[in-house]
């Protein structure tokens, strides 16, 4: 992953991180649908005014499949479904049902994109999965959480997992502009029969949460799902949802500057494995790493 994919991908872990804290204030206010809704409506029109202005236009044909399928599985389906799971279980519970994400999407892209499964990719996948279990673990209410709504969690992670493999192949036919636009109007078109929920909650919700569900569209999904296939056109899938780990130790810094909530020692722990792992992970054997040692020869063969 070269530096720029490399700050691509951090802005869309910073923004999505955001995203967590501004849902606790919109979400007591819309229903499950109704918030996705929303969210990727805004989105959408940005994304869209965005790209009249860049005059980018329509993408080859060979990306529609990709387009389609992750604007269904992930831009919908899995904002809808984990909306709705978080309302049956904690937040830590959730946290750590959706973190198999990472690892479904390693599978499916060493599987059927055949990216391989480097060893650094599969030790760092481990670690931050463990420290996920462990922030989970620290931060879950005992006694919560119902079968249903870990269900529910669990189906997340298998449409973000799903939408971000079908996506990978759609950006060889279409810029990271294209496709993000594009899946997000499929993804916001997906909802529209929570259309009539989305109304009534704009009719009752304070200010305070329409307010955050429009950042929710215009950042962590406009900004951040762009930054996102941009870095995913640059390198593999396996790699990229290895970076969405550290998405849960910076939920817990925000959380901890802006809400006031002072994690545990455990909690902070497991946020330290999730980092570590994603380095593991992005991180390349001392071989590539070693700097090209350039040569010269005499006349005679020698080498200077």
């Amino acid at each position: 992953m070269d530096r720029r994919a490399g700050w691509a991908a951090g802005v869309s872990a910073v923004l999505w991180a955001s995203a967590f804290v501004v849902i606790r204030d919109a979400a007591p206010h819309f229903s499950a649908g109704a918030l996705a809704q929303g969210r990727l409506v805004s989105g959408a029109l940005a994304l869209v005014l965005f790209l009249v202005v860049q005059r980018e236009g329509l993408p080859g044909r060979g990306a529609w499949p990709g387009i389609i399928g992750s604007g269904v599985l992930w831009f919908g389906g899995y904002m809808v479904i984990l909306n709705w799971g978080e309302k049956l279980v904690d937040a830590g519970t959730a946290a750590m049902v959706v973190n198999i994400g990472p690892i479904l999407i390693a599978v499916l892209g060493g599987w059927l994109l055949q990216e391989g499964f480097p060893p650094r990719l599969v030790a760092g996948m481990a670690i931050s999965f463990a420290g996920a279990i462990v922030v989970g673990v620290s931060t879950s209410q005992s006694g919560t959480a119902s079968v249903l709504g870990i269900v529910l969690c669990l189906g997340a992670a298998i449409s973000y997992a799903g939408g971000v493999v079908l996506q990978k192949p759609a950006l060889r036919h279409g810029s990271a502009l294209q496709v993000t636009t594009f899946g997000c109007v499929i993804g916001a078109v997906a909802t529209l029969p929570f259309s009539g929920q989305l109304v009534d909650g704009l009719q009752t919700a304070p200010t305070s949460s329409i307010v955050g569900m429009v950042y929710l569209g215009l950042f962590p999904t406009a900004l951040a799902f762009y930054t996102w296939a941009y870095a995913l056109s640059r390198t593999t899938a396996g790699r990229m949802g290895a970076t969405t780990y550290v998405v849960p130790a910076l939920v817990l810094l925000m959380s901890w500057l802006f809400l006031g909530e002072v994690p545990t020692a455990l909690t902070l722990a497991g946020g330290a494995l999730c980092l570590a792992g994603v380095a593991v992970a992005r991180s390349k054997p001392r071989a590539d790493r070693s700097p090209v040692r350039l040569t010269r020869t005499r006349p005679d063969g020698d080498v200077i």
